[in-house]
């Protein structure tokens, strides 16, 4: 079971709902979080339960960062509108930065987010045993 979060941008959101419509059999059995509006949104539209923050400009990114930063978040779809400035940039720019010191893989298009979630219904996604295989020690 993994930790599995959704994010979407406000031109982005149909487009999770839909996502996520699509491959809501592969994410039943994982432990589903979201930013408030995204997360309502989907599951207005599933049977999917959903773990709700905050919305996004109001610290939700940063909520789900905290999960990221203690390594307590598996995966991240994050449908971001490239062509709006958006507010909370620096925090959309944290979270980012955080999953990449993390390894946590994290799709911002759906393209790449087809991808991940193809392997993940495969079985196929044992990343974290290569990510600590990899990874330096800590000074």
């Amino acid at each position: 079971m993994l930790d599995i979060a959704f994010i979407a941008h406000d031109r982005k959101k149909d487009e999770i709902v839909n996502f996520v419509i699509a491959y809501e059999h592969v994410f039943q059995g994982h432990n589903l979080f979201s930013t408030g509006t995204t997360g309502k949104r989907i599951m207005e539209a599933t049977k999917l339960k959903i773990h709700r923050f905050m919305s996004g400009p109001l610290g939700g990114d940063q909520q789900i960062g905290a999960l990221v930063a203690q390594n307590e978040m598996d995966l991240i779809i994050f449908l971001r509108d490239p062509l709006m400035a958006q507010p909370h940039e620096p925090d959309i720019i944290a979270l980012l930065r955080l999953c990449d010191v993390q390894g946590i893989p994290v799709a911002t298009n759906v393209a790449t987010a087809e991808m991940l979630v193809r392997a993940l219904d495969r079985g196929d996604f044992a990343w974290r045993e290569l990510v600590d295989k990899y990874k330096p020690e800590e000074v």
